[in-house]
């Protein structure tokens, strides 16, 4: 049996893919959308803000006291697989890809917690490459 430290350091080399994630308001519609190294992670950050009530974001947090938790979905839209390459740049994909995901919102009618600028959405559509 693998003592703790054996653990711990399987752990620490563990891959953790980076992704985007939304919360959905079930009731009116409305997302928050956001990118995290570790998006599971962030999930249990802002749903313990908001159970707290000291999310960062005024009408969200207001819809959760209005609408309760049940009302909330979380998920992972979208990770990034590790790569082979050594010196692949997480946080420069991480941060396209967020903006493919904010054009994707944009040219939808859901309407967001958090709105999408216009230069990240024009941005997100001269980078498209899927």
């Amino acid at each position: 049996m693998p003592d703790n430290r054996e653990l711990k350091n399987h752990y620490k080399q563990t891959f953790v893919p980076p992704g985007v994630f939304v919360i959905r308001n079930t009731v009116n519609h409305r997302v928050y959308l956001d990118a995290s190294p570790n998006p599971h992670a962030a999930m249990n950050r802002h749903r313990f803000e908001l159970t707290m009530r000291g999310h960062r974001n005024p009408q969200l947090q207001s819809d959760w006291l209005a609408h309760g938790a049940h009302a909330f979905r979380f998920e992972v839209l979208d990770q990034i697989r590790q790569s082979a390459q050594p010196d692949f740049d997480y946080v420069a994909e991480l941060a396209t890809l967020l903006a493919l995901w904010r054009d994707e919102l944009a040219g939808s009618a859901t309407p967001a917690y958090n709105p999408v600028p216009a230069q990240d959405a024009t941005c997100a559509r001269a980078k498209r490459t899927h």
